[in-house]
């Protein structure tokens, strides 16, 4: 094991300022339009953490004190013999025995769920339980019960009066009166048997606050333990007095028979939207993943003290070592402060502490928690290894791979699956596939590419009428099922891209060689054919394996170029940096073929959104890097017609695997669902848009696109509204999952699409970086040769000898007769047995891991965009910074659900600080402020500044007069964004070598001072 020290050399992000957390320091999501580190769709809601109306970033040090002591330690050393005091009490309920948790689940008095923390506000946690609509929430570190990020958890929910309000209703948040881990504080002490004021009030925001049926402990203290104890104790003697019964409340009567528990919360839900169903862990089934890949800092500097206060001590006993520990703090703010043994440390980073090392506080930790016993209020983990410096870029990456399981070593062991190079295609599959290779086939994708999935098509039939093909890579040829290499591609699950580094699923012999559609060499390939009318209509259809030759590799640009006409055939042997062709083909027919494909892409495309489908674009950040990989500029970026060309046929070719590979095989289909939104967040949204004038019609996905289509032409004057009205747009979108169709077959109406408003849909189209896309292509092979099989048994072929053959399982009609026949399902079963398609419940837990990896990769990817701006903020030199409190008059709004932050000047009100007055500055003596609709500034009097404001959507200024009409932008544009396009804000690089990567928002000020 290497451990790097603490002069390693390398790219150093240094910072000539200090940073500290201030008032108007927003955690790095509150930036809608940047669309980084951002979890849209998620099942809980991200909130900032408000104390006292002030928002501060979401890293912040934890207070914590210990019961027998007044004093309260910050993220640092504890004096490991006031911990052991802790040992006589317990401070968490014990978990239910497994044959509790088994009864309670069979009954219905428990629920199994994904445990999801806030990552704002580490004490509000969420369990999202089947079939109901509202997240349960976990409020608070003991009913959270020693439950991390991402376990799976058995809860209890509790009775309806216990309910709390929901955020956005009237009222505050359920969680005001609990802020970090300071009430943490106040918990521990009060189970310690503690007494402090204050800790018997209740919330202020509900009735019943936390006073569920446990016992009281003196003055307002209340002990879980002993009634959960109670709890698993008569479930286990079986006879317990539920407490489920109260889910029956506010059904009408009759509604109870029939109806389980789930159906029955979700139910009460409905009924009482403005209530959250709150509850408690009540044991752990599967701890998550993540516990094992913990990343984080020592804080060490307590302890140096500590040692030197008690050195004769510890000399004396050399016990009093073996107990000594230091806290590890996490980069991720969704798990607590941690307690690592000095002796567990490994030897090099051990010797460093005894050196007195404080550099170690700034290096990123590897960390894996061990135990949490009920008896501590954090848990203990064991250090592994060392990144290295936090300030530097690659061990940032490094553990951002690590953070998300993410493998990156090479491929040696697997490399024997495949053939060596050089490779022909062997004669039997020219044979046995369709020959293509004298058709014109081209891919379109990024420059850069080198694992080319796709290729297209285009032949004109008549008049308006066209076949147009998808020809894409046959990896289910190499990657056979069960052996290394399909394990290793099942383990990865799909290719990682972190802007300068890409991580592949496959070995790059197969990723960039063997199954890369390159140009100019034959090629294995699943092709799909559709006959195509002018409307856009699919009127016949062809599925084969086939053998293609791409005649040209074009990049997005190049057929942007094509569509726009800047190349044709005269101009195209003059302009530098275009491909070669290959074959017969001449560029005439590339660039006829590109425009035709382009038409059609545009008629499918109108054709789908009619059907209801919704797309929300927005810009998007591109980083311009140096030659070390350093960036140090960037640009907006929108895809163009190009882009939209192939998505459109990539659609269209997922959807018709999908409707194949489901007909045939109706239980082991790997398909991809999509499912409404939450409604609840949907509202939210749609009451946003009217308190700004804009109307939404949210009664389905294809009103809801066109509302927005109007907003956009509305705004077509503001770009950054409306790239915030579709940040939050996507706040109420879920998250797309694969699964086994077999699980929903009793529920098809669960199946579909809501983006893409279609009733089944796959992946099929990049098999060389998806997983899920290989286990389709197998299942897609299966159905093409139980199709044959089938019309070789029953004597089609040789009676349409030299005819084409309606094919009942691939084409537009499916033969239901024909597949339920005894011929047809002996076909299905030899196919699926060859080709190794997953029965129901493998396939379940395939889909399940694929999903985990697939956000996990999700996950990787944003937290390297925001790296590299973090990168990019550090080293711009802003000129200078002000602070909301700071300005007279100045308001700020906490928007929840788009993670928005909305300033607001009032001319009415004088706010004062507690100085005296004076200290408030004007907002016209340090910064420029623009409307939001017209950037030029209108002088109002004080009485007209609501109406100003009514008519131009945005705040007027009293008495403000520009220095210069001419706007400077600051020198981070375009990272430069304005919330609600009303005052100019500006990023700024957080942390670093002094705690956890953050990105905040400030108040821009540029140079014109009067």
């Amino acid at each position: 094991m290497s451990c790097p020290s603490s002069k390693q050399q390398g790219l150093e992000i240094a910072s000539n300022e200090q940073t500290p957390d201030r008032a108007s320091d927003v955690a790095f999501s509150s930036m809608p339009t940047m669309h980084i580190n951002e979890q849209v769709g998620s099942g809980f809601d991200d909130t900032a953490v408000d104390v006292g109306g002030r928002s501060f970033s979401k890293w912040c040090p934890e207070p914590i004190a210990y019961a027998g002591s007044s004093k309260m330690y910050i993220d640092g050393f504890l004096p490991f013999h006031q911990v052991e005091g802790f040992a006589r009490k317990k401070l968490f309920a014990p978990y239910w025995p497994i044959e509790a948790v088994n009864d309670a689940l069979e009954k219905g008095e428990a629920f199994k769920a994904l445990f999801r923390v806030n990552a704002h506000n580490r004490l509000e946690a969420y369990c999202k339980i089947d079939g109901v609509p509202t997240d349960v929430l976990i409020n608070g570190v003991f009913l959270q019960n020693r439950a991390v990020e991402g376990d799976i958890v058995v809860i209890k929910v509790d009775p309806l009066g216990l309910w709390t309000k929901m955020k956005g209703s009237n009222g505050s948040s359920n969680n005001s009166a609990q802020v970090e881990d300071c009430n943490l504080v106040q918990e521990v002490n009060g189970l310690a048997g503690n007494s402090y004021k204050g800790k018997g009030k209740l919330h202020a925001d509900c009735e019943y606050a936390d006073c569920r049926s446990g016992v009281l402990l003196g003055k307002g203290f209340y002990d879980e333990t002993q009634v959960t104890r109670t709890e698993a104790n008569n479930h286990v003697n079986g006879h317990h007095q539920s407490n489920s019964d109260s889910l029956h409340m506010g059904l009408f009567p009759g509604q109870n028979e029939g109806i389980n528990s789930a159906d029955r919360l979700a139910v009460m839900t409905s009924q009482f939207p403005l209530k959250r169903p709150t509850g408690r862990v009540l044991a752990i089934v599967k701890k998550s993943l993540r516990r094992d890949a913990i990343v984080g800092f020592l804080n060490v500097k307590q302890w140096f003290s500590y040692r030197e206060l008690n050195t004769k001590d510890a000399k004396k006993n050399s016990a009093i070592f073996d107990r000594e520990y230091v806290t590890l703090t996490p980069t991720d703010p969704r798990f607590p402060t941690m307690i690592v043994f000095v002796r567990d440390l490994p030897d090099c980073i051990k010797k460093r502490l005894e050196d007195g090392d404080v550099t170690i506080e700034m290096e990123l930790l590897a960390a894996q928690i061990e135990d949490w016993s009920a008896e501590s209020p954090f848990p203990q983990a064991r250090v592994s290894h060392s990144f290295g410096r936090s300030g530097l870029l690659e061990p940032q990456i490094n553990a951002i791979l690590y953070q998300n399981a993410i493998h990156s070593t090479d491929f040696p062991q697997v490399l024997s699956c495949l053939p060596n190079i050089p490779w022909e295609i062997p004669p039997e599959e020219y044979q046995t596939r369709k020959d293509l290779r004298d058709l014109c086939v081209f891919t379109i994708d990024s420059s850069t590419a080198h694992d080319l999935d796709d290729a297209l098509s285009v032949e004109k039939l008549s008049k308006d009428s066209f076949r147009v093909g998808v020809h894409i890579a046959d990896v289910s040829y190499f990657v056979l099922p069960n052996t290394a290499l399909d394990i290793e591609a099942e383990i990865r699950s799909t290719s990682v891209y972190l802007l300068q580094r890409k991580i592949p699923m496959l070995p790059s012999l197969l990723s960039e060689n063997l199954g890369s559609l390159n140009p100019g060499v034959d090629r294995l390939a699943f092709s799909m054919f559709w006959e195509l009318n002018s409307m856009g209509e699919v009127l016949d259809r062809w599925i084969g394996r086939t053998v293609i030759r791409s005649c040209c590799k074009l990049s997005y640009q190049h057929a942007q170029d094509i569509i726009q006409g800047i190349i044709d055939v005269e101009k195209f042997n003059t302009l530098e940096g275009y491909p070669q062709l290959n074959g017969q083909f001449e560029l005439k027919d590339v660039i006829r073929s590109v425009k035709c494909l382009h038409e059609i892409s545009k008629t499918l495309k109108e054709k789908r959104f009619n059907d209801g489908a919704l797309q929300l674009e927005s810009s998007k950040v591109v980083y311009v890097f140096d030659e070390d990989g350093v960036p140090y500029d960037s640009r907006l970026s929108e895809r163009m017609d190009s882009n939209f060309l192939v998505e459109e046929f990539m659609l269209l070719a997922n959807r018709t695997a999908a409707e194949v590979i489901s007909k045939a095989f109706p239980n082991n289909a790997l398909l991809r669902r999509h499912p409404e939104p939450n409604m609840r967040k949907l509202k939210e949204f749609e009451a946003f848009c009217c308190k700004y004038g804009l109307a939404l019609d949210i009664s389905s996905s294809g009103q809801f696109r066109q509302s927005l289509e109007k907003i956009q032409e509305k705004l077509k004057d503001d770009s950054v509204l409306f790239d915030i009205i579709i940040s939050y747009a996507s706040k109420p979108m879920q998250l797309a999952t694969y699964f086994c169709s077999g699980d929903l077959k009793d529920n098809l109406n669960d199946c579909g699409h809501y983006g893409l408003a279609v009733p089944l849909y796959t992946h099929f189209t990049s098999p060389l970086r998806r997983y899920p896309d290989i286990v389709v292509h197998r299942t897609l092979a299966a159905v093409i040769e139980a199709e044959e099989l089938y019309l070789q048994q029953s004597g089609l072929l040789k009676v349409n000898k030299g005819k084409e053959v309606s094919r009942g399982f691939t084409g537009i009609y499916f033969d239901k007769e024909a597949a339920a026949s005894p011929q047809g399902k002996e076909a299905l079963s030899i196919a699926a047995l060859k080709y190794g398609i997953p029965s129901p419940e493998l396939l379940a837990d395939v889909a399940a891991y694929c999903n985990e990896r697939k956000l996990a990769s999700r996950y990787a990817e944003d937290a390297c965009e925001k790296l590299y701006m973090w990168v990019l903020l550090k080293k711009k030199e802003i000129e200078r910074r002000i602070y909301y409190d700071e300005v007279e008059g100045l308001t700020v709004e906490w928007l929840e659900s788009t993670s928005t932050l909305v300033l607001n000047l009032s001319g009415h009100k004088r706010l004062f600080k507690r100085g005296g007055l004076g200290n408030y500055m004007a907002l016209g003596n340090v910064a420029w402020v623009v409307s939001p609709c017209d950037l030029s500034l209108e002088t109002v009097s004080i009485e007209d500044h609501d109406a100003t404001c009514m008519e131009n959507g945005g705040i007027a200024f009293p008495d403000l007069e520009p220095i210069s009409k001419s706007w400077v932008d600051p020198g981070i544009f375009p990272l430069m964004v304005r919330l609600l396009s009303t005052i100019p804000v500006a990023l700024n690089a957080i942390g670093g070598d002094d705690g956890p990567l953050e990105i905040g928002v400030r108040l821009y000020v540029s140079s014109y001072f009067k």
